[in-house]
């Protein structure tokens, strides 16, 4: 298929008709790769300088760059798989027009924004430019963030970087982390009718979430952040119990903690710690223990940081509005700040429309994205 070049719309389409499901969350999916290999092979055409990095078993990292080859970089990134399209209400990868939308999985998050971002750069940078624009098209950010992970150990980096997740529009230079937690609780088993010898794991797990529950009540007059409002903690799943007239012995508690900029994984766990440590005090039966699943940092930087500076003014210079916002979701930007590289999420579409049954991207944002984009491009690398 040929894209023209910077033909964002087109090249959305493209990107979202190709099956990209993440294998890790999809068992048989195919992944990243075909994905990969296409957009290699378009931007290649483009005059770009590509390199597909098998970094992560069979599922390749795209990085091209266009520019001056030595010389300092702007990176665009984002990621290149989707999550299962189970319940979708229209076909997941036909990429569809209708109603100047483009439907399909990953039509939002992300293909539009990577779309954008690669048209805009290939549009930008010329014989002229001082500096070059890395893109990073990685894989598992859906998951585990692996591909992201491996693109900065491999050395990759940049003066600034913009992910093109769906922000609307706005300029998002901040978001929560998360720390995923394991409670355990443990009982005595015993015939139902032995009240004398059980001890009810569930009913303990109960009362901890009580006093979790209490807690989560006192956050709105505690730490808040400015465009991300307040810290959260709720029960993700549970599990325990083996039979009607069994006292349950086990009880199994997830727990997502998200985070605000400062706050740390640590502090997560010891909020539970503590919780546990209250409940305990009114029983001494209780007896459970919190262990780390996983954690992702949060991601801030300032509005005054001179890529939120010039995309603000980009946004402008084409005539639109330049909202600064925090953004609700976890992204890679918060790897990419962790090591030194300031990173802030601009890109078209709804992130309330990620993974969900009906997911689309606005034809309007994707290519006033690859306006804004190119514009900033071309002042940045002068």
């Amino acid at each position: 298929m040929e894209i023209a070049r910077g033909d964002a719309v087109a090249l959305a389409r493209a990107l979202i008709k190709i099956d990209s499901r993440n294998p890790t969350l999809v068992p048989g999916a195919p992944g990243e790769s075909g994905c990969a290999l296409f957009l290699a092979r378009v931007l290649q055409e483009w005059g770009f300088e590509t390199e597909l990095l098998e970094q992560v078993g069979g599922r390749p990292n795209l990085v091209a760059r266009i520019g001056p080859r030595d010389a300092p970089s702007l990176m665009f990134a984002g990621h290149l798989d989707v999550v299962g399209v189970e319940g979708m209400i229209h076909p997941p990868f036909s990429a569809e027009i209708r109603d100047s939308r483009i439907y399909g999985r990953g039509s939002a998050d992300m293909k539009g924004g990577i779309a954008a971002m690669c048209a805009a750069a290939a549009i930008a940078i010329d014989g002229t430019s001082r500096k070059n624009v890395v893109i990073a098209a990685v894989v598992d950010e859906e998951y585990e963030s692996l591909g992201m992970r491996a693109l900065l150990e491999s050395g990759v980096r940049a003066e600034a970087a913009v992910l093109t997740e769906p922000t609307r529009l706005a300029i998002c230079p901040a978001h929560r982390g998360f720390v995923w937690m394991n409670v355990a609780i443990r009982g005595r088993a015993a015939h139902g009718s032995r009240y004398d010898l059980g001890v009810d794991a569930i009913t303990h797990a109960g009362l901890l979430l009580a006093e979790l529950h209490a807690l989560e009540q006192t956050r709105e007059g505690a730490l808040t952040h400015r465009l991300l409002g307040r810290a959260s903690l709720h029960a993700s799943t549970v599990s325990g119990g083996t039979g009607m007239s069994t006292y349950p012995d086990f009880c199994e508690l997830t727990i997502e903690r998200r985070t605000l900029p400062g706050e740390t994984a640590e502090g997560a766990l010891s909020e539970v710690r503590d919780a546990i440590d209250r409940v305990k005090a009114e029983d001494s039966r209780f007896d459970a223990s919190v262990t780390l699943n996983t954690a992702q940092a949060p991601s801030d930087v300032s509005a005054d940081a001179p890529i939120v500076r010039k995309l603000a003014s980009a946004l402008r210079a084409e005539g639109l509005e330049s909202p600064i916002e925090g953004l609700s979701a976890w992204t890679d930007a918060a790897l990419l700040n962790e090591a030194g590289i300031p990173a802030i999420c601009f890109g078209p579409g709804d992130i309330a429309l990620a993974h969900s049954a009906e997911e689309w991207v606005p034809i309007s944002e994707v290519e006033s994205a690859t306006r804004v984009l190119a514009k900033l491009a071309s002042d940045w690398c002068g």
